[in-house]
């Protein structure tokens, strides 16, 4: 290795990723190849392996020079067209026409079924002059194992076979051709790459051998010369150069054609059996098949039933090493939400895979984490209670759609039960439970929790856990009734601006009443610098629309209605294609005011994904016409069929690829908002909301079900008791209540009982007091300690 010859530069200037606004992404149904790929500018850019939580590349493409004039670069200086084989088959046919009329590029993607490969075969065509006047040039960016720092590169070949090699710990890659490279180097990103030299030189003229632990890059010249009609282009994944080499040149052996066949088969076979959208009516769903793709492949192949939040990294052109997380990470909420576009489609047994992987991956004490690894290694450590709520509705949803075996839901009733035990000891509104990053009572974590509860009654009801099953149902009824007072503010200004009498707000943190929330503050994240927190009364979130979506309160409820006016007032903005929402206003994640990415701060942008969210709650409310032009709307905001995170909603600005009503730098595609599209689609052909929680909208909208009790905890005090309502005292260990209606003169006594979930529970028998003060105090029998201290609660 010492004889070989070194590139200069090392490590070469910071590794950064690349953009997000991908126009496809691809991977085989085979688990025998465990390489998934993503397209963006007419070119590869990040390639996984072996898992879809490790990205391996940077990017891969073409340079054309005629070795002394021109320099173009396929992703810089070209038109892009993108196709695919088949409608929803992730085969790709890149066409990439040079600006100036030059050259046209030719690319077929796929991945081999049988192998840990990606595969490219290549045509040039010269559309001024001949094949000879040109040189060809393909140039790869190893970041093995989500790092670009410490890659190692190198000239070696397999069996004899040339091949450029790079390598970080016990990932590999090897890139070899199907024809003969006329040249080949390896070099350091910025400092003696061969992107440098060919943009300097027009020509290589740089042949390293070797470039150890830095930012590294591949480069190689292909022998046109020698290609009749096209060539193949191979990247071969393994554990080390020899078993990355084996794979890279068996699928040059096989050939293009036979690989692509088996590709395209399987993934015909996979969409064949999925459920038909056509309608008596009308045709809906123009992105449902590759939106179907798009859920599966974000299944992981090593972790069935994990699914990552999305195969891009948000603004990644202005990202590091250290900022590969978040989107390449099982989120409890994305997985859920998305696996219910996989009932909507039929992929019954994708979907059982994903209980079972929640069944696997749900902490001791029964909680999720906000997000993990794929083999459940916590990343962020807060804890969402609606990521605890959501994974109890996904098995209600399976079963209310028969997708999942009878004999098979006793398996998911230990999973239920500590999910349920995690909501009542940790809600509503404590600290443990938040909203993003939030702590307080907000309406969609209210209307998770409460939906889940009600479903969970009938679960412990179905395996004898009678009592625990009327504790779950009364607890919903208790948190339901509470929600208007936790979170319906009215008589604000901004109330008084749309002209109505009050609205839902985002969230509450205050642990005070609505109604005193005047003057209270929101603490915000990602504030721009010296933006001020802002009033919680006038902090407005779609999140509201959960209320209808969950089943907790009717399309047609008056405050809902005042709601959406404040709603459509604040967050809505009205783009070419159709309307698009913001998640709420002073949203710090997002673009900045000129297009500068993301740095922590910026400013929120609307989600397509709440396009579809509105448009579920038009199906709720009947008005099924209105739904349909909302998803074409959906629809106009894909790039090649891939939903964005965040489209723009400013002018123009080219110089940053942000046009008005197209996607953003944040992450493309967003599985949630591809679920939300297929879920859609099957409620404006069902005429009904496809994943609303029956028990809960039967509970609360149809039987509009009220609660006898009001609930008093050391963590959410009460001390007012409307009359007529029983007084529910709960701790988390057993107890003796002793309390007075009469000042102490006498008192009576009261034991807990347990719950079974972790919660103890004593009613006083209140409620036929009109008025008057409730005194009451606490001895604990494990510990034989008196509390110490008296409380109060005064009936109002």
């Amino acid at each position: 290795m010492s004889n070989k010859k070194v590139a200069p530069g090392a490590p070469g200037i910071p590794a950064r990723w690349t953009s997000s606004a991908k126009s496809g992404i691809g991977t085989s149904i085979d688990a025998a190849s465990e390489v998934s790929f993503t397209l963006s500018h007419g070119i590869v850019n990040e390639v996984y392996f072996p898992r879809e939580d490790s990205a391996c590349t940077r990017d891969m493409g073409l340079i054309v020079t005629d070795g002394k004039g021109f320099f173009f670069e396929e992703k810089r200086h070209a038109k892009h067209k993108v196709d695919v084989v088949e409608d929803g088959v992730p085969a790709y046919i890149l066409t990439n026409t040079c600006q100036e009329g030059r050259y046209r590029i030719v690319k077929d993607i796929v991945t081999d079924p049988l192998r840990d490969t990606l595969v490219q075969r290549v045509r040039f065509e010269a559309l001024q002059g001949k094949k000879g006047d040109y040189r060809l040039y393909v140039l790869l960016a190893p970041h093995l194992g989500n790092r670009g720092a410490e890659n190692n590169a190198w000239l070696g070949d397999y069996k004899g076979t040339p091949m450029l090699y790079a390598q970080r710990d016990s990932l590999c890659l090897a890139l070899a051709c199907s024809v003969d490279w006329k040249k080949r180097s390896v070099g350091y990103v910025g400092e003696s790459d061969g992107w440098k030299d060919l943009h300097r030189h027009k020509l290589m003229t740089w042949e390293y051998e070797t470039a150890p632990d830095g930012n590294v890059a591949l480069t190689a010249e292909i022998d046109l010369e020698q290609v009749e009609e096209d060539f193949m282009l191979v990247v071969g994944f393994g554990r080390n150069p020899t078993e990355a080499g084996h794979r890279a040149y068996a699928s040059i052996t096989d050939g293009f054609e036979a690989l692509q066949q088996r590709y395209v088969k399987e993934w015909h076979d996979w969409q064949e059996p999925l459920v038909p959208l056509s309608s008596s009516e009308e045709q809906v769903g123009e992105l449902f098949r590759v939106s179907a793709a798009v859920l599966r492949m974000h299944e992981s192949k090593r972790f069935p039933g994990a699914m990552i939040a999305s195969m891009s990294i948000p603004w990644g052109f202005s990202k590091g090493d250290d900022d590969i997380g978040g989107y390449h990470l099982v989120w409890p909420r994305d997985l859920v939400e998305s696996s219910g576009g996989l009932i909507a489609l039929g992929a019954n047994e994708m979907a059982a895979r994903v209980l079972k992987y929640l069944l696997i991956t749900q902490e001791h004490d029964g909680h999720w984490s906000q997000n993990t690894w794929l083999e459940g290694i916590p990343y962020w450590t807060g804890i969402q209670l609606d990521q605890v709520a959501l994974p109890i509705l996904l098995i209600e949803l399976c079963r209310c759609h028969e997708s999942l075996a009878p004999e098979a839901t006793h398996h998911y009733w230990k999973m239920v039960k500590g999910a349920v035990a995690f909501i009542v000891k940790n809600g509503p509104g404590t600290k443990q439970d938040r909203w993003e990053e939030e702590a307080g009572w907000t309406p969609f974590t209210l209307a998770a929790e409460i939906a889940a509860l009600v479903g969970a009654a009938d679960f412990a009801e179905e395996h004898g856990e009678k009592e625990m099953a009327e504790y779950c149902r009364q607890t919903a009824d208790i948190w339901n009734d509470s929600i208007e007072r936790w979170t319906y503010v009215t008589d604000t200004p901004l109330a008084r601006k749309v002209g109505v009498e009050g609205y839902y707000i985002r969230i509450n943190q205050s642990g005070l009443p609505a109604s005193e929330l005047e003057g209270k503050y929101v603490e915000l994240n990602n504030k721009k610098d010296g933006q001020k927190d802002i009033l919680a009364t006038e902090l407005v979130s779609v999140d509201a629309l959960a209320l209808v979506r969950f089943g907790l309160r009717a399309a047609d409820d008056p405050k809902i209605l005042n709601t959406i006016k404040v709603i459509d007032e604040v967050l809505k903005v009205d783009l070419p294609t159709g309307p698009c929402w913001h998640r709420y206003n002073h949203d710090g994640y997002g673009e900045h005011e000129d297009g500068s990415p993301f740095d922590g701060t910026g400013i929120g942008r609307p989600w397509p994904l709440l396009t579809g969210e509105r448009a579920h709650y038009e199906i709720a409310a009947g008005n099924f016409g209105e739904a349909v032009k909302l998803m074409q709307t959906m629809e106009s905001f894909a790039n090649h069929g891939m939903l964005p995170e965040q489209v723009w909603d400013a002018e123009d600005i080219p110089e940053r690829e942000l046009y008005l009503g197209k996607f953003t730098g944040s992450a493309m595609p967003l599985v949630w908002a591809h679920s939300e599209y297929i879920k859609l689609c099957c409620s404006i052909k069902e005429k009904k909301v496809f994943d609303m929680p029956m028990p809960a909208f039967n509970r609360f909208v149809k039987k509009k079900t009220k609660s006898k009790w009001v609930a008093w905890r050391f963590d959410q005090r009460i001390d007012k008791l409307p009359k007529g309502k029983v007084l529910r005292i709960e701790t988390t260990a057993p107890a003796t209540v002793h309390w007075s209606r009469d000042d102490w003169k006498t008192q009576q006594t009261i034991d807990t009982r347990d719950t079974k979930l972790g919660i103890y529970v004593a009613d006083l028998p209140v409620e036929k007091m009109k008025k008057g003060k409730i005194d009451f105090t606490f001895f604990w029998p494990e510990s034989q300690n008196w509390e110490g201290r008296d409380f109060f609660v005064e009936i109002v």
